[in-house]
Order: structure tokens, then sequence, then C-alpha cells
């Protein structure tokens, strides 16, 4: 599984509206830059209590980004 679709994969499993999920990639200076929108509503479901679900998100991202060799950032689109 590329890093874009599981994130959306993860992304889309926790918002009420799934369809308003968009997953951009961009190109970073230090690799690759995934940047994930969300409706409003949705924000605090993936940021979760102090930022716990982002930190596992941006976590399950990097032993991904790890196992294959590319380097990738999760940004959180407000």
């Amino acid at each position: 599984m590329q890093q874009k679709e599981l994130v959306e994969f993860i992304a889309r499993s926790l918002v009420d509206s799934p369809d308003l999920v968009t997953v951009t990639e961009k190109e970073g200076e230090q690799g690759t830059v995934l940047e994930l929108a969300v409706s409003r509503e949705d924000l605090g479901k993936i940021i979760g209590k102090q930022g716990r679900t982002a930190r596992a998100i941006r976590t399950l991202l990097g032993a991904v980004s790890a196992k294959s060799r590319q380097r990738a950032v999760l940004e959180i689109i407000e």
C-alpha cells in the first residue's frame, strides 16, 4: 500500500463524511508532503484529543515510509 492510499484509507475510516477526504501528494525539499483535507466538522476526529490521532497517523506513515525508504510528512489542512 502506498503512503497516499494509507493516509486516505485511515482518514476515511475515521470521519463522518468520507467523500470529502482528499489527500494531495507534493514533493518537498526533504521528501514527499502529504496534505490531508477533511470537512470542518471532521477535523477534530482526525486530530484527536491532544493530537493523539494525528500523531498515530504520522507514526504509521513513518513506518511505511521507512520500509519504502522514502521520507513522507503529513500536513493536516484546516
